[in-house]
């Protein structure tokens, strides 16, 4: 199993399914490129580049095939490496994701992507001084003060440069098209106070893949493996009985 964290996180993100899962699965958590331990590369990031990664990741393991959890960011590379590399996909689970902003002009696109990286460009602060804002933007009503803590934790350590191009990759990225043609068995899970990218959002994504399962947590936020692991693995694990 390979868990996918999302553009604010790193592979810590996962502790709670680490456990949950490794007494049955291979469980593996990565820092994406740019991220937690992982290097930083030079040049602009083309968005595929994460998806060549876990391919190269799975040879390494000697894992021809794997179950893909992917959260937020991580679902759209786990949606791009399905497309690209069908074949090594065993099941493809998806939190707190979507397939594209292709509901938004170019100038929303072009506004958003200004105001993500004002903080950091044009006035100076670090991920650090934004951890505390964006955290509290990600939390649901279940949230404790530990979870918080965490958040905050993992933003703060994220690698500016690559931050930043990760945003301008992540905001043109569209992989909508690819929902159809899915044929991995598919899980979303998405949190019931997720005001960065709604259950309703999630329960789209599903009806436009053949089979795919969706399951709502009700009043946790958008990293709901955190907020709820309990019902976020439970759900996970029944998904996969007799897979």
């Amino acid at each position: 199993m390979l868990f996918l964290h999302g553009i604010g996180g790193n592979r810590t993100n996962w502790h709670a399914q680490l456990q949950a899962f490794a007494p049955a699965y291979h469980a593996v958590a990565w820092d994406a490129r740019g991220y937690g331990l992982s290097d930083d590369y030079d040049g602009p990031l083309d968005f595929g580049d994460f998806a060549t990664d876990i391919a190269r990741l799975l040879d390494h393991l000697e894992a021809d095939t794997a179950h893909i959890v992917g959260l937020s960011m991580g679902g759209r590379i786990a949606l791009d490496f399905v497309a690209r590399f069908p074949q090594r996909v065993k099941t493809l689970t998806l939190s707190g994701t979507r397939a594209s902003f292709a509901q938004r002009s170019r100038e929303e696109h072009e506004e958003f992507l200004r105001l993500r990286k004002k903080p950091l460009v044009e006035e100076g602060k670090e991920p650090e001084d934004i951890a505390p804002g964006v955290a509290k933007t990600l939390m649901g009503r279940r949230s404790t003060e530990a979870h918080f803590d965490q958040l905050v934790q993992s933003i703060a350590v994220l690698h500016k440069a690559s931050y930043i191009k990760t945003i301008e990759a992540s905001t043109f990225y569209d992989r909508s098209a690819a929902l159809e043609p899915i044929k991995a068995p598919t899980l979303l899970v998405y949190g019931g106070d997720d005001r960065l990218n709604r259950p309703e959002l999630g329960r789209e994504i599903a009806a436009q893949i053949t089979g795919a399962k969706f399951v709502e947590i009700p009043d946790a936020g958008h990293l709901c493996n955190i907020e709820a692991p309990t019902e976020f693995n439970e759900a996970i694990l029944l998904f996969l009985e007799d897979r």
